[in-house]
């Protein structure tokens, strides 16, 4: 044994602090559209792991901001009202206040969730444009836009659908493909329909800025160049923007449209600005309604380090639109990083709001109420960091079950209980170390520096798998000592092995905080001391001998019952069914009346039916056509039983020429209907006075 007075604390390198030549963080997340609720995508992309970095941040007592709010402009909002028979002001209003009180139920720790709605907003966005439209920042152009003339106005980007140009998807939008991802112009897609009057636009001369991305290309390059460290699918999308053939183009900073922060510039009466010009603008107003006396910490001093966390689909509009805005201003510091995650898709299919094919957040709330960081768990441990992802409900109910239940909650369990029976619930104190206990004890001071090297890079599932390990060697450390057993002969050894299972489990309680908040919160209170901070992670005497935990013990996780999985399930099969896309087949090459006219199509009555041995698919039947009763083969049998279609009333045709099919000449064949999901209904007509061989014409 070796004595505690004899032991020499191991040390572990620190890691690089990548923000250590800042002096504050500043911290945004994509502001969500206010024209729908949330769902895990959006969770998944970005407001999770910003969440995670934030609170990692904090517990380090770094001087960090978290920023976010509605975007509620652009053409997604009118389109919403239409739909919802309402006005875009009591749209926003409704889906900000959904969003917000989702967001902080989840525990999405924003400083501070504002509206580009408001007046703080509008002036922000305006002096902005006013000082790069002052410096000459913008080219003035009349182009071609789309132009709806039923409903007499311009269209912008969102009000136009079509195919597009790079992947065929027939429902891409103006300004973007949400299947295949591309950026997009308007006048790009192919077969352009209004969304407004379902007819197809015209172009019409307008007026409106544009930034000249093709004269500042060097400029964003040279930026982009600074920032090799960036993620790989960041830097691919932006290589692919700068690298295309005609490389960056001038964009539109201004619409068409009522709906937004009106361009302030002589000329521009009835514009509004492009909300991705308007949107990012938005991490600024924030900043000054949260810090009206120091934003400009944040935003213009350049020990501030500015990181952006967004979804894919923002690449563009993050690394290269609002930079290039930024430094065109002139006066605000640029993004240092902008970690971006991919797609989540939903049980094999990509996340669809207009088709209900979502896991909605506020839902998810109310049907697991007190259960978010079991979501948070599953959507960290699962995220989309360098590819799309895939969630299902029954991985989702696997994982939670065997990794949070029965390791996580398990080794927890386990502390708290054996120090209630066998010490009434005071932490024992250690007396002395064995070899494995050191060991123990050394793997346990590494754990805080590791996990914390792979946030700063932005590896959050790769950090949330060593806190589990961190459960994982505790349960390890208990399963090999067996104190339950051992207590009954060396109640001096079970003493210290308590004090250091006690120590990884408050350990454990600091390094899950980002992760995991409501545990955390929950595994502090079971053990009586209040919330410690990251740099308490690396020590071993975080509880002290003879503090008194709770006696109040409770289960950390809990496992699904199989029923609350399988009602998650049937929710999304009913919005499948609910959202079948009735696809009606285009019409066929145009036929001549001649030779519609040689077809003999009579009423006739099935007097026989049969499986053909061998088949899935075939009945043989014997039909009365009122000129004879011939046999027909007919591939109907997957929707009809022999026994139940003697005597229907079918339509043949009977003067199609006899064909052989399995050894059977099949002398005509029946006319069926067929539906969007495939199946099979007979034509006939039950009027008792149509004979059999009654011709249809």
């Amino acid at each position: 044994m070796l004595s505690l007075h004899n032991f020499t604390p191991f040390f572990s390198h620190s890691t690089t602090n990548m923000s250590a030549t800042y002096k504050r963080t500043l911290v945004t997340s994509a502001l969500p559209y206010a024209n729908g609720p949330l769902h895990i995508g959006h969770l998944a992309g970005c407001y999770l792991p910003s969440d995670i970095y934030v609170r990692y941040k904090r517990s380090k007592g770094e001087d960090v901001l978290f920023i976010c709010g509605s975007d509620e402009h652009g053409a997604a909002i009118p389109i919403r009202a239409k739909i919802e028979g309402t006005t875009p002001k009591e749209i926003v209003d409704k889906y900000h206040k959904i969003m917000g009180d989702a967001f902080k139920e989840f525990g999405i720790s924003f400083d501070v969730y504002s509206r580009t709605s408001k007046p703080i907003h509008h002036e922000t966005a305006s002096d902005f444009f006013k000082v790069m439209y002052d410096k000459g920042g913008f080219t003035e152009e009349v182009t071609e836009q789309y132009y709806d003339e039923e409903a007499k106005q311009f269209l912008s980007d969102r009000f136009i659908i079509g195919t597009c140009p790079k992947c065929g998807n027939p429902n891409a939008y103006g300004d973007q493909c949400e299947k295949c991802g591309s950026t997009l112009n308007a006048t790009d897609l192919i077969n352009p329909k209004s969304t407004l009057s379902g007819s197809k636009p015209v172009l019409k001369l307008t007026k409106n800025w544009f930034l000249p991305l093709d004269k500042l290309q060097p400029k964003i390059q040279a930026y982009l160049d600074q920032h090799k460290d960036w993620k790989a699918n960041v830097t691919g999308q932006c290589k692919s923007w700068l690298d295309s053939g005609d490389g960056l183009q001038p964009r539109a900073m201004t619409r068409d449209l009522d709906w937004g922060v009106p361009v302030p510039v002589e000329g521009a009466e009835g514009k509004v600005l492009y909300v991705w010009f308007d949107a990012p603008i938005g991490y600024i107003s924030a900043t000054k309604e949260l810090r009206p006396n120091d934003w400009e910490l944040y935003w213009k001093d350049k020990e501030t380090r500015l990181i952006h966390f967004i979804g894919k689909d923002n690449i563009v509009f993050h690394c290269i639109i609002f930079p290039a805005m930024l430094m065109e201003h002139g006066e605000f510091i640029v993004p240092d990083n902008v970690p971006a995650n991919e797609f989540m898709n939903l049980e094999g299919n990509k996340i669809s709001t207009s088709k209900n094919w979502a896991v909605w957040l506020h839902e998810y709330l109310i049907d697991f109420k007190d259960r978010q960081d079991d979501l948070r768990y599953m959507l960290c441990a699962n995220a989309p960091e360098t590819k799309d992802n895939d969630f299902t409900w029954k991985d989702f109910q696997t994982r939670t079950d065997s990794e949070l239940v029965s390791v996580f909650g398990n080794f927890v369990n386990r502390v708290l209980v054996l120090t209630n029976k066998n010490h009434d619930g005071i932490v024992p104190e250690a007396s002395e170390y064995t070899k494995s206990d050191l060991l123990i004890l050394e793997e346990l001071r590494k754990f805080p520096d590791v996990i914390a090297d792979s946030i700063e890079k932005f590896r959050f599932r790769e950090a949330l798998a060593e806190v589990m390990n961190l459960a994982r060697l505790g349960n390890k450390y208990l399963a090999d000592t067996e104190p339950w057993k051992l207590i009954k002969t060396d109640e001096k050894r079970v003493r210290t092995i308590m004090n250091i299972a006690t120590q990884i489990a408050t350990n454990l309680a600091i390094v899950c905080e980002p992760f995991l908040p409501f545990t955390s919160e929950k595994l502090f209170k079971m053990l009586n001391i209040s919330p410690l901070r990251w740099a308490h992670a690396k020590n071993t005497n975080n509880i002290h001998a003879g503090h008194k935990i709770s006696g109040k013990i409770d289960y950390l996780f809990t496992k699904f019952e199989d029923a609350q999985i399988q009602a998650q399930i049937d929710k999304l099969e009913q919005s499948k069914k609910n959202n079948v896309t009735i696809t009606i087949p285009e019409s066929k090459p145009e036929t001549s009346f001649d030779d519609f006219s040689k077809m003999d199509i009579r009423t006739g009555t099935i007097l026989e039916a049969e499986r053909v041995p061998k088949t899935d698919k075939l009945l043989k039947l014997k039909i009365d056509v009122g000129i004879d009763t011939r046999t027909v083969v007919s591939g109907i049998a997957e929707w009809y039983k022999p026994e139940d279609i003697i005597g229907q009333r079918v339509s043949v045709l009977v003067n199609l020429a006899p064909r052989k099919i399995k050894g059977i000449e099949s002398q005509g064949m029946i006319l069926m209907a067929s539906n969007a999901a495939g199946e099979l209904s007979f034509v006939n007509s039950t009027k008792p006075d149509f004979n059999n061989g009654s011709e249809i014409k």
